[in-house]
């Protein structure tokens, strides 16, 4: 069998509704909000977008310290944890310049991009229905109390 027909097997093999299959894992991973949101950031998406809005910002590397500024809420060990596994997933690389002190940036991979395409689209989807999603929860809770 060929390498590539073999990667065509094995991809047909993957079933996340099986509970032994290891996308299951990455579903986890890639659904965390420290993700979607670390993926926003070093995809350029900064700043609130109007519905419809085309993305103007270009994905970029960024140091941690930009980072953790930008998360607001996110632990120093939850970062770090976030990022070592966003670089073992191959989602993102970490760059060490040899600098005083020394310079760690980080930097979205072509997978990584294909994956911010989608978190982006989330993102958004959650800042444009949250009004709508807050008035629903108040109507349910107001019935169920």
């Amino acid at each position: 069998m060929k390498a590539a027909q073999q990667r065509a097997q094995t991809k047909v093999e993957y079933n996340a509704f099986l509970a032994a299959c290891p996308s299951r894992q990455l579903l986890d991973r890639i659904s965390d909000k420290w993700v979607v949101l670390i993926l926003c950031a070093l995809g350029g998406d900064t700043s609130p977008r109007r519905p419809g809005a085309a993305h103007a910002d270009a994905p970029t590397a960024m140091r941690y310290s930009e980072i953790a500024r930008l998360l607001a809420g996110v632990s120093q060990k939850m970062l770090t944890q976030t990022l070592r596994s966003l670089e073992r997933d191959g989602l993102l690389t970490r760059t060490v310049t040899p600098t005083v002190p020394v310079t760690v940036s980080y930097e979205l991979t072509d997978l990584g991009l294909s994956l911010h395409d989608m978190t982006r689209g989330l993102r958004s989807w959650a800042q444009t229905h949250m009004a709508e999603v807050l008035a629903n929860r108040e109507n349910y809770d107001a019935r169920t109390s």
